[in-house]
């Protein structure tokens, strides 16, 4: 996690020690808003990492999906599981 990505998790950190104990398990996704936020600040960093976890919170709502919604994937490793070779039966020892 880079520096700026930390210090914008810390009222995520608060948050989750202070607050969410007293709040219940009533969250409308998997994972949690603030497991998602911590992921996304991890993956993103501090500017794309808030965006993600601002638009999700928005998405919380009574009128809003519910569900598995994960943290999207950085361009990198999107692009480096593309164009991995895939295995597939006979093809183990091409000569």
């Amino acid at each position: 996690m880079t520096p700026l990505a930390w210090v914008v998790s810390l009222p995520v950190r608060f948050y989750r020690v202070v607050f969410s104990p007293w709040v219940g398990h009533g969250c409308r996704f998997q994972p949690t808003c603030s497991a998602y936020a911590m992921e996304a600040l991890e993956r993103h960093g501090a500017i794309k990492g808030t965006w993600l976890t601002i638009r999700r919170i928005g998405r919380c709502h009574p009128w809003g999906s519910s569900g598995y919604d994960p943290v999207p994937g950085t361009a990198s490793e999107t692009t480096s599981e593309q164009d991995a070779p895939r295995k597939t039966a006979g093809n183990e020892d091409e000569r």
